[in-house]
């Protein structure tokens, strides 16, 4: 596979009935992520800016949900969030059943055994001091002290390998990689402990499209391999849609439509999803040339001042008085989808 497929192309299946039938692995409630904000002046007001503005999904073993939206929509922060690396200003986060708002610093540390990431800039992730020895096995030293020099060095040796490395990189150091390898060291050093969800951000937006879809195809047989669960980040609605089996749609903080990936694609609900896949470019250059683009007006609202009501409503081709006046909920639509559009009223 030379390049990543478009939006007509299905890889990955749906979620199972046996993973359904499962407890999630990880669920989000009402999740909000404020922070505060200085304005300028002597004696500035007290500003807060809204990034993720109560989002729920659930999560299930083996499952891969993708998150798709605007750049400044609040993705990495929801991602950030959800594991603790920035304060959650409301919500719950529950873990395997066990919720973590009232968790300790020594009980992340335990689930972060089970629970890695995948960074956006694959060079920035990796410490340049430190050889890829050194970078893929500090994890197991970091929660696995008891283990010996000689079998940390075998099994980072042997995860190298699985990731499409060999050992003959072992010491040398970031600089000399490039950025798609920089990222199977990534994605091998979030892998060495073996964990059963891997949150993903934007894992391949700094990379070349052919490297894009080595990395993607990677991260898929290593999920089926290992049975991890993923959380996908991302803007490229091809990209997520090779990937994902669920799709979560965010805009402004807050989720605009949850839905499986077949359902999204063939019948999107909520306008934002219209436009976002409107402009995806397809494969086909007769299907291209005659498909209409649904262009939306304006730029994106700040998030320090959302809209009332809806926030897609100023870009909204079908916005009426309703959605000024109230925030509409994320309801199912029908049995494989959920919106937050009051037009399904």
């Amino acid at each position: 596979m030379s390049g990543v497929p478009g939006t007509g192309v299905a890889l990955t299946p749906t979620l199972s009935q046996r993973q359904r039938e499962q407890s999630p692995l990880l669920s989000v409630r009402d999740l909000h992520v404020h922070f505060n904000v200085r304005g300028e002046g002597l004696f500035p007001p007290k500003r807060t800016l809204k990034a993720v503005n109560g989002v729920s999904f659930d999560l299930y073993p083996g499952e891969t949900l993708g998150i798709v939206g605007e750049s400044g929509c609040g993705k990495s922060t929801l991602a950030r969030g959800i594991l603790n690396l920035v304060p959650r200003t409301s919500g719950q986060v529950v873990w395997l059943g066990r919720d973590m708002n009232d968790a300790k610093a020594g009980d992340w540390q335990q689930v972060r055994k089970h629970v890695q990431m995948v960074f956006q800039d694959p060079l920035a992730s990796l410490n340049p001091r430190m050889n890829i020895a050194q970078i893929v096995g500090e994890p197991l030293r970091t929660h696995h002290p008891e283990l010996p020099s000689s079998e940390v060095l075998e099994r980072v040796k042997a995860m190298l390998v699985k990731v499409g490395m060999n050992e003959s990189h072992l010491y040398r150091y970031p600089h000399e990689f490039s950025g798609g390898q920089c990222q199977r060291i990534g994605i091998a050093r979030a892998l060495i402990l073996k964990p059963k969800l891997i949150v993903c951000d934007e894992p391949v937006s700094a990379l070349d499209v052919s490297i894009q879809a080595q990395i993607i195809n990677l991260l898929k047989d290593l999920q089926q391999e290992m049975q991890l669960a993923l959380v996908f980040i991302a803007h490229d609605l091809a990209v997520v849609k090779h990937v994902s089996q669920r799709i979560l749609v965010m805009y402004l903080g807050r989720t605009m439509e949850l839905a499986d990936k077949h359902a999204l694609y063939a019948d999107p609900k909520h306008p934002y999803t219209k436009a976002l896949l409107s402009a995806v470019p397809l494969a086909d250059p007769r299907r291209e040339r005659g498909k209409v683009v649904q262009m939306l007006s304006g730029d994106l609202p700040s998030p320090i001042s959302p809209p009332s009501g809806c926030v897609f409503r100023t870009r909204c081709p079908h916005a009426f008085d309703r959605c000024a006046a109230e925030i509409p909920p994320l309801k199912p639509v029908d049995g494989h989808s959920q919106a937050a559009c009051w037009l399904y009223e």
